[in-house]
């Protein structure tokens, strides 16, 4: 962010300017800036014109118009032009000469470092050789204040083009973060929909033969999931068409019920429970619990061969204990031979929570419990 802001918009326009113009401008500047000594009352002829030193003035100056191409050769044709003028007799004082200390500044921004350590030198040097002691000390802070803005103004275009480079490379990994985040969703969603209404699907013929209810229900369990899923894919998809994440239908701690009761319909018991005085996570932290949930209860369907299963949120001393069991084999978890249990601390992860894994202590199947920090 620039110091002065308020002359941002200055900048700019400047920036925008073409090149060749704003050296022929300056070339001019310098030119009238030179020759104005001849009008003056220190001119030793009195007002009238010296050819020789109106030419060395007027050349230096047009120099000025190249100083991009060649800086360099600009540098030593002003100070060649400044000692020819010396040398001339009977011309005005010059108090200074302009087009060096442009051409100094441009050389301190476009040469390489030892082409601009030696014109400084140069300069300097040259100066100290040539002039009286007070124009001496005075061209010489002159000049080496022109070397240093000219590095001061790279040292901020270099500054200035970091930090765009850093802002585009953290624009990508946001991209890629939201990718990440957005698969993860997709995966998490159709995987329990489809999880559920297969085992729905498969239990429907069988319990058709003996018990109509109990297959009109799940018929409707599947429609169910089918239409849960479809409402949350059309909402992320909403989201990518627009690019709005305000518009984007993240679960919360409230939907962990409705969640578990559609798994329930699925061949296993699940009960939910809540202890402890409920606190408030970030939204990340509610994404991140119902989507762990989602992928332990679909897991659990899917792999574990359980009839009972358990999904308890335990708020104590500043943290919400997130924990789901089951009774079931225990001997792969979430995600056997899939990548759950690598989502799931992936998801718990992001959001600074702590997951552990693995079979119960207290008798058969598995548990998985992820620990969350409240807000204070």
């Amino acid at each position: 962010m620039s110091a002065f802001p308020g002359l941002d918009p200055l900048r700019r326009r400047l920036r925008a300017l073409p090149a060749a113009g704003v050296d022929a401008a300056l070339a001019v500047g310098v030119a009238v800036a030179g020759a104005w000594p001849f009008f003056s009352r220190t001119n030793p002829a009195g007002g009238s014109w010296h050819p020789w030193g109106v030419a060395v003035v007027l050349l230096a100056a047009g120099a000025v118009g190249v100083r991009r191409r060649f800086p360099l050769v600009v540098l030593l044709a002003g100070l060649i032009g400044a000692w020819a003028y010396d040398v001339a007799g009977n011309v005005p004082a010059q108090p200074v000469w302009y087009g060096v200390l442009i051409a100094l500044y441009t050389v301190a921004v476009r040469s390489a470092p030892w082409t601009r350590i030696a014109a400084l030198v140069l300069t300097v040097g040259g100066s100290l050789l040539t002039a009286s002691s007070e124009t001496a000390l005075r061209s010489g802070i002159l000049f080496v204040a022109a070397y240093a803005i000219g590095r001061a103004a790279v040292t901020a275009r270099e500054r200035a083009e970091g930090l765009e480079r850093e802002r585009l490379a953290e624009a990508v990994r946001a991209a890629e973060r939201e990718r990440a985040r957005i698969a993860r969703d997709m995966h998490d969603i159709l995987s329990h929909a489809v999880s559920l209404m297969v085992v729905q699907a498969e239990a429907g013929p069988v319990a058709l033969r003996g018990d109509p209810a109990r297959a009109e229900a799940a018929f409707d369990a599947i429609a169910s999931s089918g239409r849960d899923a479809m409402a949350q894919l059309r909402g992320m998809l909403s989201v990518l068409k627009t690019d709005d994440r305000s518009h984007d239908p993240q679960p919360t701690l409230a939907d962990l019920p409705g969640l578990v009761s559609g798994a329930s319909g699925a061949g296993v018991d699940i009960a939910f429970s809540v202890s402890g005085r409920p606190g408030e996570l970030t939204p990340d932290a509610e994404v991140a619990a119902y989507r762990i949930t989602q992928e332990a209860l679909t897991n659990i369907v899917k792999h574990a061969d359980a009839r009972h299963a358990g999904v308890r949120l335990d708020w104590q001393d500043g943290t919400l204990t997130l924990e789901i069991t089951d009774d079931g084999r225990g001997t792969g978890g979430p995600g056997a031979g899939g990548h759950g249990l690598i989502g799931i601390r992936e998801r718990a992860t992001a959001c600074g929570a702590e997951v552990t894994a693995g079979p119960r202590p207290d008798g058969p199947g598995f548990r998985v419990r992820v620990r969350f920090g409240v807000r204070a």
